[in-house]
Parts: structure tokens; C-alpha cells; sequence
């Protein structure tokens, strides 16, 4: 499957790209050439010669747990440019041709730990090439055997490519500042179901069997918004779609299709907020696919297809914040992205500071002041682990292409700015500038330069107030800058006064407990002492039934306050936990905790860990080995 592509001529520097309005803005984004903007985590240089679609023709082999096929790029280079350098980590490269099907010379340089190996092609004047190629043991796939599914009959596969993963299973420019349309044509066995993060283009086709002889189906998608090539993202298994409302569905396992459906019904409605909020949504449809649980993450934002972990499903729509993160998402990560992975925040702190702006207009001003509590929390505890004024703790770092899930800084402290930049402007002059930031650098790369250019050029109305906010020091100082706006103290009073009563007394008000909401049962137990014996974590779990609870974020701080206080009785349950969920918000955190206790816990780390550690992710993988000081494979 092949779709018409026409490319404009021009150079590659960002004044260069068609302006906005112009059909083909949508099909060329810029590259920035700012020296902020220059992404150390990739080979390419993408102001030379630079990827703007890719075409993928793949097959999924299950037995091999491989993908094969070819993925055709079109290209554009400046003048004399006669080589373009691709990302690529551990693929097995058979053949590079050019439009004609002539063979090109390539060659495959020097691994660097942590990106890989650069493929430099050299296509003279070609501006289409088709690399032919497999990828087996690809760091982004994680391929799950029917054992491991909830219907235990059919295998599954799932990809994860932020933030620098997709290079290991597709041969193009891996950076976020970077964008590309793409399609694909994916051939997989006849039982399965194939989605991806592009629209599907009409019903699967019945091919001729593959190398097994079984019979197989091709399934075909199409991007045509450039996106960031993190968000190329692939599952396929036994799935099962369920509409939701006009424009959106759930995907997931058939076992768990009804959960997965009612959990998500406000769905809809969060669109709607958001549009009212900052402008209409751009994707056409925003269907979620509900993952098994070793999907690493919360959510990923992959767009027009959200993948989520099965651990935000508690029966009472308590976690769908994260359902409101990844959709906040299709503005802030999708429709602006970071242009270098040290700006993060970009995407993840404006997201959840969207994210609490959608969760006050579709269930209350009490819960989104409660839930932006936790989040400012967190602040304060990593800033006391770490040091106030601890390098890492700045919003634009430097770019090394590590993770953010978890990071208290990029999603909790970009808030946390957005919110107080709210505060002192008000609220209607602070949205209608965020409208204007996603509308004016809609599917374009930024950087936190940009913004704070922008926010002094379109927010900004005097020195004074430029003084008052101290936007320099909340993008590029460490810390928390004493502008911070702090939630409503009164957001947990009763809470708070609860774990007082139980820390000085040991007084538990089950009652309470019963009516709080999810976020307050956190912070509860968030807020308990740290040490308690055996009589007293036997009297909470049996008066407030927290091995019971069926909310993960309960309990896993449950879990957790228990395996550091070496608690044997629920020993069995953290181990079930960890065989059961491999989302590393919650995996990491507890084998660390088992770690620090000693050869108590490093025993019950190890013991576990080799039952899991293969059930997991690359993603959690390489977390709990570091944890373990154990050397990823």
C-alpha cells in the first residue's frame, strides 16, 4: 500500500516550511535549528537531509517474535546533500534500493550506548528509499504468549517507543523534533486484531499465508499529520472493539471489554471540555486500547489510539484522570511536541496541568483540587529526597532521552508553573493565550525557549508583572520558586487530621474512610508513619480492607507501607502484585522498598524478580535492574 505523497520544494530551516494555512504545512513540518533545539539523542541531522513520511510493509511473526518487511522514506535534502543518517538499534538491514528498486550503498556505523548504531545512506539524488529489514529482540515490542492474556488462547503484541525505542523495530529519524506523516500495511495471523495510532483505512484484506502456511490478514493505516516518530505505536491480538460515543471506542481483550467500556463512559465528555477549553480536537476519532498488564505506563498518548494500563480500571472511574492526561495529551505532546527530550515538560507538564482543568469541569472543582494536592506532594517529597535546589530539579534539563514517567518535576512542577501563571494572570487572559499556543505551533516541534518567548510577546503585559511570575527561574532554575500557588490547604484537612489522630493514637474512623474519594484515600495513607508493627498494619488492613481494595493506587501504597515494615502476611498478595502488573509506576517503587530492607527483602525481590522479570516490559526491565544493580541484557 502506497499513498501519493507531493513535496513541496524547499529547504530544511524551520522559515523555510510552508506557513500556516498552506495544505502542505500539514504534510512538512519544520525542523527547528536553534541550538536548543539540537536532540544529542539522535544520529540524524535532520537540517541536512531528513525524513517526512514512511511507508512501513510489515509482517508479525509471533513464533519468531520478529517484524519484517520494508519501510519506504521519502526524503528531503538540502543541495548537494548526498547522504541521509537514520536511527537505528539493532536492526537487521538486508537491502536499501532507491524509488527505482536500484541498490543504494549504506553502512551501519559504531554502536553508542544508549542510541544505537547511525545508518547512513547514501542515495545521491534520491528522494525515496525502501530499506528491507527484520527486528527481532526490538527493545520497543514486547511480544506476550497466550499464557500471558487475560483469554489465554492467542498471543499479543504491544509496542512502547517513547522516547527513543521505535528505532529498534523502524529504520527512520528518531527524534521528537523531527516529524513525519507515515502509513502502514500490517500482515498478521487471521485470528488477530491489528490497531495502530493511525486511522484505519477500511476492513482487513485476507492474504495468502505466511511462512507458517497459516492463513493471515492485512491491515492498513494512515497518519497523514506529521507527528513526532515516537507515537508510531502497534498492538495486536484477540480484541474486541466497543464504541463509546461519535468519535470515540474502546479496544481490549474480550474478558475485559465490559469493565474496560464503563469505566471509560465520561469519555466523551472530557473530549467536549477540552475542546471548550483550548480548541477544537484534531485527530478525527480518540479510541483507547485498554492493554494487559504488563503495558509499562500509565498511558501512552499515541495518537488517535491511547494505550492504557488495565490498572486505572477500580470500578467507580476514581483513576480516569489518566484517561484525561493522555487526551490532554493530543494538544500538548502530539499537537506541539517537545522538539528534545530535556523539555519534557512541554509535553508532560502542560498535559497534566490540562489534565486537572478537564477532570474540574467533568467531575468538580473538590476532586481537581484534591488530585493537583497529590501532584504538589510529590514536589515536595522528591525536592526533600533530592535537594532543594538540586540540579535536576529545573524544568528544561539536559537532553538524555531517559524516561519521564514518574518524574515529579516534568509532570507535577510544569503544572504546578501553569498553574501559578493562572493564578496571577486570571484565568481568562492565561486560557486565551494557551489556546493561541497550541493553535500558533500546531504539529510543530517547541522548546522552552519558545514558550517563555511566548508567554513575554502574547501573556506578558508589563516588566512588573514579567517580575511578579518569574518565568526564567520556574523553566531553567532548580527548585520551587516561592511564587508557587499552593492547592487549598483545606483540600485534605479532614485527612490530614485523620492520619494525625491515627499517628498520636492510633484512632481509625472507618466510617470516614468508607465516604472518602480515592484521592483522599491516598493521601491518607500517604500520610501514615512509616513504621508500624505487625498489630498495627493487621488493624488497618482489617479495619479499612486494604487487601481487598481493588483501586491500584491504594494498593500499591498499601503494598508498600507493609513491605517496609517487613510485614510477612501480606508478603503473598505484593508477590502476586508484581506477577500480575508490570507498570513500572508501581513495580519499580516496591522492589526498591523490598530492597532497602535488607536480606529480609532482597530475598523476596530476587525470588520474585526471576519469576517475572520476563513478563515485563524492556521499560520496567531496565528500571527494577538498576534497582537490583543487576545489568540489563
Amino acid at each position: 500500500m502506497r499513498r501519493a505523497l507531493i513535496l513541496p520544494l524547499l529547504l530544511l530551516a524551520a522559515c523555510d516550511v510552508p506557513e500556516a494555512g498552506d495544505p502542505e504545512a500539514l504534510k512538512v513540518a519544520p525542523v527547528l535549528d536553534t541550538p536548543e533545539a539540537v536532540d544529542n539523542q539522535t544520529f540524524a541531522k535532520p537540517l541536512e537531509a531528513r525524513v517526512v513520511n514512511v511507508d512501513l510493509d510489515l509482517d508479525l511473526d509471533f513464533t519468531g517474535k520478529k517484524v519484517s518487511g520494508t519501510a519506504m522514506l521519502d526524503l528531503i535534502a538540502k543541495p548537494g546533500v548526498e547522504q541521509v543518517i537514520l536511527d537505528n538499534d539493532g536492526l537487521d538491514i538486508a537491502s536499501v534500493t532507491d524509488g527505482e528498486g536500484k541498490p543504494l550503498e549504506y553502512e551501519v556505523g559504531e554502536e553508542v550506548e544508549g542510541k544505537g548504531a547511525p545508518l547512513t545512506i547514501t542515495m545521491g539524488d534520491a528522494r525515496e528509499v525502501t530499506i528491507a529489514y527484520s527486528a527481532s529482540d526490538a527493545a520497543a515490542l514486547q511480544w506476550l504468549s497466550p499464557e500471558q492474556t487475560a483469554g489465554g488462547k492467542q498471543p499479543y503484541l504491544f509496542s512502547q517507543g517513547q522516547a527513543t525505542l521505535n528505532r529498534t523495530w523502524i529504520p527512520t529519524q528518531d527524534s521528537p523534533g523531527i516529524r513525519q506523516t507515515w502509513s502502514a500495511r500490517i500482515t498478521a495471523p487471521e485470528e488477530l486484531t491489528v490497531v495502530m495510532s493511525g486511522l484505519s483505512q477500511g476492513d482487513p484484506e485476507a492474504v495468502e499465508g505466511g511462512q507458517d502456511g497459516k492463513k493471515r490478514r492485512a491491515f492498513t493505516f494512515e497518519m497523514d499529520k506529521p507527528v513526532a516518530p515516537y507515537l508510531i505505536a502497534i498492538a495486536a491480538g484477540d480484541i474486541v472493539f466497543r464504541e463509546l460515543g461519535p468519535r470515540s471506542g474502546v479496544w481490549s481483550e474480550p474478558a475485559m471489554i465490559e469493565a474496560a467500556a464503563a469505566e471509560l463512559t465520561d469519555t466523551e465528555k472530557m473530549i467536549d471540555a477540552a475542546e471548550e477549553l483550548y480548541g477544537p480536537y484534531r485527530w478525527g476519532r480518540y479510541d483507547m486500547i485498554v492493554l494487559p498488564p504488563s503495558f509499562p505506563y500509565g498511558g501512552m498518548e499515541n495518537p488517535v489510539m491511547t494505550f492504557l494500563t488495565p490498572t486505572f480500571i477500580a470500578g467507580d472511574k476514581s483513576l480516569t484522570g489518566l484517561v484525561a492526561h493522555e487526551l490532554a495529551h493530543s494538544w500538548s505532546g502530539n499537537l506541539v511536541t517537545n522538539a528534545v527530550w530535556g523539555d519534557g515538560w512541554l509535553n508532560e507538564g502542560v498535559t497534566s496541568y490540562f489534565e486537572n482543568r478537564i477532570v474540574e469541569q467533568v467531575y468538580g472543582k473538590e476532586r481537581a483540587e484534591q488530585e493537583a494536592a497529590l501532584s504538589y506532594a510529590n514536589i515536595e517529597t522528591t525536592l526533600a529526597e533530592v535537594g532543594a535546589d538540586a540540579p535536576g530539579t529545573a524544568l528544561h534539563t539536559e537532553s538524555t532521552g531517559e524516561e519521564l514517567v514518574g518524574s515529579a518535576i516534568a509532570y507535577d512542577k510544569g503544572s504546578f508553573f501553569l498553574r501559578t501563571v493562572e493564578h496571577e494572570v486570571g484565568r481568562e487572559r492565561f486560557d486565551a493565550w494557551l489556546r493561541q499556543w497550541f493553535d500558533n505551533h500546531a504539529f510543530q516541534p517547541a522548546t522552552s525557549k519558545m514558550i517563555l518567548d511566548d508567554m513575554m510577546k502574547n501573556l506578558v503585559e508589563s516588566p512588573e508583572e514579567a517580575e511578579r511570575l518569574k518565568l526564567r527561574e520556574w523553566i531553567f532554575e532548580p527548585g520551587l520558586p516561592d511564587n508557587v500557588y499552593k492547592p487549598d490547604p483545606k483540600a485534605f484537612a479532614e485527612v490530614d487530621a485523620a492520619a494525625k489522630a491515627f499517628a498520636d493514637n492510633r484512632t481509625l474512623d472507618e466510617k470516614a474512610w468508607a465516604g472518602w474519594s480515592s484521592a483522599e484515600r491516598q493521601r491518607f495513607l500517604a500520610k501514615l508513619p512509616r513504621e508500624l508493627d505487625n498489630a498495627e498494619l493487621a488493624a488497618l488492613d482489617e479495619a479499612l480492607k486494604l487487601s481487598a481494595n481493588r483501586n491500584n493506587e491504594e494498593l500499591f501504597l498499601w503494598l508498600d507501607l507493609a513491605m517496609a515494615n517487613q510485614y510477612e502476611a501480606a508478603v503473598p498478595q505484593t508477590e502476586q502484585f508484581l506477577a500480575m502488573v508490570g507498570r513500572a509506576k508501581f513495580v519499580r517503587p516496591l522492589f526498591t522498598t523490598l530492597w532497602g530492607e535488607g536480606a529480609w527483602g532482597q530475598m523476596i525481590a530476587k525470588r520474585t524478580y526471576a519469576e517475572t522479570r520476563d513478563s515485563y516490559h524492556s521499560v520496567t526491565q531496565g528500571a527494577v535492574d538498576k534497582v537490583m544493580g543487576r545489568t540489563s541484557s
